[in-house]
């Protein structure tokens, strides 16, 4: 594993501003993208883990991760939302809480 992780593009600016000085570089594409699937694994981990109070923060983690995951493939955030409509007019969406058990 590596050392360090990706933060949000702000929070070196934000540990100066509490006074100290962060150690960071920015990461080689592969390294980004790397870096990028974990985080998201990191995301959904903190969101299965949070109260109904705390997931909507956790999710919208969940969901900058994958913008951003999104625009190292080349798709911007109004494709991606293209990409996941298309997907529910074929296959539907989640919203009738469906439970597959097999077939017969």
């Amino acid at each position: 594993m590596l050392n360090g992780k990706l933060v949000r593009d702000k929070i070196p600016q934000i540990i100066r501003a509490n006074g100290a000085e962060p150690e960071v570089y920015v990461a080689d594409p592969v390294e980004y993208r790397r870096r990028l699937r974990e985080k998201l694994k990191e995301e959904v981990a903190e969101y299965m883990e949070a109260d109904e109070t705390d997931a909507p923060e956790e999710l919208a983690d969940v969901l900058e991760v994958a913008f951003a995951l999104a625009a190292d493939l080349g798709v911007d955030p109004a494709q991606l939302e293209k990409i996941r409509a298309s997907k529910a007019e074929q296959r539907g969406a989640f919203a009738e809480r469906i439970v597959w058990t097999g077939n017969r």
